[in-house]
């Protein structure tokens, strides 16, 4: 009797302690409340009712851990430092056929709610099992609850047959010669910020690949998407039920090589966090901000300041999340990609800070929400 009530009190106190974080340690180990480290990559969160809702990529062991074998995770809290861990909230497929078939790529999960629909939406970045980052679309699922499950509905190459906003009209005809172009070089590059791409995929739709969702203060929604072979950045709006897209859309520093994008709005002003392209490895990020969706967006250059700036701390941004209950306050999140051992990925979660209309990234080897 005596041996079971020193077992109960252990495994009371265990979980005590794997639930009671009381800070950000940025890099390291974060793990749930059962002990676990939390399983939710390229993520991004959203706030119901007091919870904040953490979705993102379910991750396994082994070279082959960047397919997805399970599907969207979900991590629920009160505080943002303790996570309960919800389970799998949309799951693969066994059928074959299906475009999420277990094996496909679900990438970079963000969920918004819709308050004409009552639904919770979330999009992703999908491919196609067994065509690598060929296929590069945008997907949709919905679900009545944010615990799920979600009900995957439909994907799409976005803006299918549609020019892009203040797309000029001498660039909607290809340019004699622009096929035999050799890549990177200026030619090329100036081709690409001319629409060589977007004329290239003007019948099938656009491409999506990194991409977040942003619904702004007016409840419209827009998706925010790396296109044109991770060359220039989408903001392409979504219908009222956010489901599908309007047809209004437009291009992001055209030829800039930018994927990864993180989305927020403070005092009028959006601000969009970036990354470049080199793969699992990380690289300097880029900063911009425009008083319109629309643009035009101007470039900042790094947000990063202090040793490892140049390489955003070893981390890629995925999402900006807006703290509960301090106005105009943002955390910046941010992964470790460990491609040899998926599983293994940590999260960077760093607060913003201004300088004068310029967000800028501190490293903090730890930090609690006191500093807003």
């Amino acid at each position: 009797m005596k041996l079971i009530y020193l077992i109960i009190c252990f495994s009371l106190t265990t979980a005590t302690v794997f639930s009671q974080n009381d800070s950000f340690i940025p890099g390291k180990q974060w793990k749930d409340t059962n002990g676990v480290h939390i399983n939710a990559h390229g993520g991004g969160v959203t706030f119901v009712d007091g919870v904040y809702y953490w979705y993102g990529e379910y991750k396994t062991a082994g070279r082959g851990g960047n397919t997805s074998l399970q599907g969207v995770s979900c991590y629920s809290s009160k505080d943002l430092y303790n996570w309960t861990n919800e389970g799998i909230v949309l799951r693969v497929e066994t059928n074959p056929n299906s475009e999420i078939t277990k094996g496909c790529i679900i990438e970079r999960p963000k969920v918004v709610f819709n308050k004409k629909t009552g639904k919770y939406v979330m999009w992703f970045h999908l491919e196609l099992k067994g065509q690598g980052y060929d296929a590069a679309k945008a997907a949709v699922a919905v679900s009545d609850n944010p615990r799920g499950p979600f009900v995957f509905k439909k994907s799409y190459r976005p803006n299918k047959g549609v020019w892009p906003m203040n797309f000029e009209d001498r660039f909607k005809s290809a340019l004699i010669g622009e096929n035999k172009l050799k890549s990177w070089t200026p030619e090329w590059l100036t081709a690409v910020k001319n629409g060589m791409l977007v004329r290239r995929d003007f019948e099938k739709g656009q491409m999506s690949r990194d991409m977040t969702v942003y619904v702004d203060d007016n409840d419209k929604g827009y998706l925010i998407h790396a296109s044109e072979d991770n060359l220039t950045l989408h903001i392409s709006e979504l219908t009222d039920d956010y489901l599908d897209f309007t047809e209004k859309w437009t291009r992001v520093a055209p030829a800039g090589h930018n994927e990864a994008p993180a989305i927020f709005k403070k005092d009028g002003i959006y601000y969009m966090i970036t990354s470049g392209c080199t793969g699992w490895d990380p690289n300097e990020a880029r900063s911009f901000s425009s008083k319109s969706i629309w643009g035009p967006w101007e470039s900042l250059g790094n947000p990063c300041v202090g040793k490892g700036a140049e390489l955003t701390f070893h981390s890629q941004s995925t999402y900006i999340l807006p703290v509960q209950g301090k106005k105009d306050q943002f955390i910046f999140m941010a992964d470790r990609w460990k491609p040899d051992n998926p599983i293994d990925g940590s999260y960077v979660w760093l607060p913003i800070k201004f300088d004068k209309e310029k967000p800028v990234l501190n490293w903090f080897e730890s930090w609690s929400l006191d500093v807003f």
